[in-house]
């Protein structure tokens, strides 16, 4: 293709099936955005703005460090950003940050100052950025922004509450060969940024405090629980025990206020119990990519202390706790092309994840994915810095949702409403590709009584 339009424009054609706007997303989060100058913060106070600034909540999600992204670096770009109109009668979708200065895809500024998204040079939609809420121009009482400490993300719909900033994954033999957590990290403090390795749960309650008297919309629905994985202990705590006491404590100060989500290591089933008995209600076991020697090869930590075929039967025992349908297990799509040991064609990384979902589907358990974002300090991402082909992407929409079609299940709960144009889950389009004639799922819970099998 002579240009990244007529690539667009052909698998828009060759796909009519998939909406227009998750090809553009999904091109958006695999390939990344770059921002004019015209498009990004005045000032450096990440509380004193309008626009509300990208929080780095818990990976870098970016095509470079920050030494390499230039203004951009200096002055956040936004968390997100959402895409109407142009000439392809885009509908409202909402796209998570992930900025890459050598991108076709731009963010500017027109004469008038209305900001949008340009590809090859010609404007394609309109963009709208999230104004500051404001819970964020509040501090805590140590002067720590809500911020830092918890993060809205999904157009404020999600509280990320990454309570553990770095993996005891460490060094090459244990760390997933795609996630820059450890990295992330380090690179804020280098920077002299915030950035907590553990945060105190005094502090998170404070600032859930603080979002809650400034909500009046109620727009946050849902928190979910993460941080690296521990394999010995954090302050005292096994991993079960560091992340189900995060949630006790904001179940007893807020009770049902908010979906309480968790993403952990694939536990025993004793330990997940734990969870649920701390008050979580939804528990995200990831499996990160299906094929058993991708698996060996991109997450060896996981392999070494737990084992593939272990990890997918905790998966399966944790759908007695939770009820299948509140065990959502994520994948890092994409992962799955990368060189030098991923397929090389698509068709093979498409069967081969199919397979993967079929087999959690058939169980009743609904995975979900976060499009890969090749950030260039991650084996994988210094490999290969295109990521994989944007076709991939495209064809997982077009098999997720036929998959699901095959078992009868519906949009997963806790992601709000499913459908193009209505969806708010940033990270992929899996929400946007679902029919929008379905249940706003973003209360919806099932009880525990739905097991497996």
């Amino acid at each position: 293709m002579g240009s990244r339009t007529a690539l667009v424009e052909d698998l828009m054609e060759r796909f009519p099936h998939v909406p227009r706007e998750a090809v553009f997303k999904e091109d958006l989060l695999r390939g990344g955005v770059a921002f004019d100058k015209s498009a990004l913060s005045d000032t450096a106070n990440e509380a004193a703005g309008d626009v509300k600034p990208k929080s780095y909540f818990i990976f870098s999600f970016d095509h470079g460090t920050l030494p390499e992204l230039g203004e951009a670096a200096l002055r956040r770009p936004p968390e997100e950003i959402i895409l109407t109109g142009g000439p392809y009668g885009l509908r409202r979708t909402v796209v998570s940050v992930r900025v890459n200065p050598a991108s076709p895809y731009r963010v500017a500024a027109d004469e008038e100052g209305l900001l949008g998204l340009y590809l090859d040079g010609t404007r394609i939609a309109d963009v709208g950025v999230p104004p500051m809420p404001e819970y964020y121009r509040h501090t805590l009482s140590n002067g720590k922004s809500v911020m830092e400490v918890a993060p809205t993300i999904q157009w404020g719909y999600l509280i990320y509450l990454t309570v553990f900033r770095v993996c005891q994954y460490f060094g090459a033999k244990e760390e997933c060969q795609y996630c820059d957590i450890n990295h992330n990290w380090r690179q804020h403090k280098a920077a002299g940024r915030p950035y907590t390795g553990v945060k105190d749960v005094e502090e998170v309650l404070e600032a859930l405090e603080i979002i809650d008297r400034y909500d009046t919309q109620k727009a946050s629905t849902a928190y979910t629980l993460t941080g690296g994985a521990i394999t010995s202990k954090v302050a005292g705590r096994d991993e079960a025990d560091f992340y189900g006491h995060y949630a006790k404590a904001i179940e007893e100060r807020f009770p049902g206020r908010w979906i309480g989500k968790v993403v952990a290591q694939a536990l025993p089933k004793a330990d997940v119990q734990r969870f649920k008995d701390y008050g979580v209600q939804i528990y995200h076991p990831n499996f990160e990519v299906w094929d058993r020697r991708l698996f060996e090869l991109y997450c060896p930590g996981k392999e070494r202390y737990v084992g593939r075929d272990e990890w997918h039967r905790r998966i399966l025992d944790s759908a007695e706790v939770f009820g299948a349908r509140n065990v959502i297990p994520n994948f890092v799509a994409g992962v799955e092309m990368a060189e030098p040991f991923g397929f090389t064609t698509v068709d093979e990384a498409i069967a081969s994840t199919t397979e993967g979902l079929r087999f959690f589907m058939s169980h009743g358990i609904t995975p979900r994915f976060t499009t890969w974002c090749p950030e260039p300090t991650t084996p994988l991402g210094k490999a290969n810095p295109q990521g994989a082909p944007l076709e991939y992407h495209i064809r997982l929409l077009e098999a997720y949702r036929q998959t699901m079609d095959d078992f009868g299940l519906s949009s997963p709960p806790g992601y709000g409403p499913p459908g193009p144009g209505r969806a708010v889950f940033s990270v992929s389009s899996f929400m946007d590709s679902l029919p929008a004639d379905g249940p706003d799922t973003g209360r919806e819970l099932d009880g525990a009584a739905s097991t497996a099998g």
